[in-house]
């Protein structure tokens, strides 16, 4: 992640720029907050809206098996794929609206050392 990012955000690429993201992650007991944060601040860089779900982005088990019986977890990641689908329409009925994305300004760098 941090390549591509760094490659989009720096390159003026900004192939991301207002698409939709949502941060997963699995661990075994713990984790899963850090590394969801973590995601998070790319998208937040990028642009994205983040999609949330109702609780943290995450499951738990040291398997497939075991993750899907941690039901909150399954939960969870119910609730984030039917607010991923709701956003994603509703970007589409905007652009067949006719509706533009908010006008960007060039990238101002600053670099927090003066001289005087």
């Amino acid at each position: 992640m941090d390549r591509v990012f760094f490659a989009d955000f720096c390159g003026g690429k900004e192939r991301f720029i207002f698409k939709p993201a949502a941060a997963i992650a699995s661990a075994r007991r713990s984790g899963v907050v850090g590394a969801t944060d973590q995601m998070n601040r790319y998208f937040s860089l990028s642009q994205m809206p983040v999609v949330t779900s109702r609780y943290w982005n995450g499951v738990h088990g040291m398997n497939p098996e075991e993750v899907r019986r941690d039901t909150e977890g399954m939960r969870t990641m119910r609730f984030l794929g039917r607010n991923m689908a709701w956003i994603l329409k509703n970007i589409a009925l905007a652009i067949q609206a006719g509706e533009r994305s908010p006008i960007q300004e060039t990238v101002a760098f600053t670099n927090f050392i003066r001289s005087e």
